[in-house]
This record gives C-alpha cells, structure tokens and sequence, in this order.
C-alpha cells in the first residue's frame, strides 16, 4: 500500500499534476526534464514490481512484465546519477542517491546476466535484491516525513535516510534469501532435493561461469 501511494506521488509529481517537496523543486529547475522523467521511470518500476511478483507462476508473462520493469530501470536509474549529483542536499545525500542508483542498476543487470545463463535460482534473488533497493524510495519518504512531523532535525535524517532507507532492505533480503526464495520464487524449475534453489543466496559479486 505504501509502495502504491509514493508510486501514485511521484507519478502526479512527474507530470505536474502534484506540487513537489520545496527540496525536489529546486533540482526540478536545475534538471528540469531528467528529473521529472526520473520521477516517472521510478514510479511505473514501483508499480510494476508487484505485478511481476504475481506473475511469477506464468514465465511468459512474468518475462513481458520483467523487460517492461527493466527498461524503466535502467531509465530511472541512469537519470538517478546526475539528480544526486545536481541536487542541493548535502553531500552525504547526494552520495547516498548516486550509490543506491549504481546498485540498481548493477542488480538488474546481474540478474539479466543470470537469466541468460539459465541460473534461474540467482536470477530471482538478484530481482528480489534489486526490488529491495527500489523500496528505499518508500522507506525514505516515511523516514523524512516522520521527521518532518515530529520536528526533528532535518538534514542529518535527510542524510541517513538516504542511506538506510535502501541498505536495510537490501542486507534483510541477504540475510533472509533462502527464507523468501522458499515463500516467494519457489517454481518446479527451481527446486531442488529439500526444495531450496539451487543457487546461493545473493552473489555478490557477480560470479562469471563458463
């Protein structure tokens, strides 16, 4: 639900139909078209993430969804790299939001390297992983408005927001692989004897094979 509402948010604020947050507004005149298509590209991923887990069970559809998901990927997490460099946040931010956007769009393209490969087991991690990241948009924006509300010191959770909002969900998911592997990807091809994927959890970094 939180997902939908900030998707639905970044949506009205990409195509001008909801006023942005003063802080956006600013990087919105310094990049006035990679910001807003930033908005767009990350909001239809938060939408679409969903819809790709709920497809899991049917591989056609779940590989159209994934490509759609992907090429809005790559498009917000490309013009997530100049946003952070040209926003007015303190530098701590800007690093956080140039990070998060690098891991992005590595996890994406490891799991599409992995898929390639076969490695189907890795390959869902890896978009369990990715999707984790992507959550960070959620968690910040509860992480500062909570701030704002409770009139705590904005910049400093400004900044550690920018960090921890992405890197919690992404170290859960590591640390909890195999658990939600079992829950949430577990299709016939994957399994194994004792029904574990056959692929350890989240290689990082990526492992080249033959």
């Amino acid at each position: 639900m939180l997902s939908l509402i900030v998707a639905v948010v970044a949506l009205g604020s990409g195509t001008g139909a909801i006023a942005l947050p003063f802080e956006m507004s600013l990087v919105d005149r310094r990049l006035p078209v990679v910001f807003r298509v930033h908005m767009l590209a990350s909001a239809i991923v938060l939408l679409l993430l969903p819809v790709a887990l709920s497809l899991r069970f049917k591989p056609e559809l779940h590989r159209k969804i994934g490509w759609t998901l992907g090429a809005f990927v790559v498009v917000g997490g490309l013009t997530a790299l100049p946003v952070a460099i040209f926003s007015y946040s303190w530098w701590p931010s800007r690093a956080g939001f140039f990070v998060q956007g690098i891991v992005w769009l590595w996890l994406f393209y490891a799991a599409v390297v992995s898929i390639r490969r076969g490695d189907r087991g890795r390959h869902a991690h890896l978009m369990l992983a990715m999707a984790a990241v992507t959550t960070g948009a959620v968690w910040f924006r509860l992480i500062t408005g909570s701030a704002i509300l409770l009139e705590l010191p904005f910049e400093p959770i400004y900044a550690a927001a920018s960090w921890i909002a992405w890197l919690i969900p992404l170290a859960l998911v590591w640390r909890y692989a195999e658990a939600l592997d079992r829950w949430a990807f577990q299709l016939p091809s994957l399994a194994t004897a004792g029904g574990r994927s056959s692929a350890p959890p989240l290689p990082l970094p990526l492992e080249r094979r033959g």
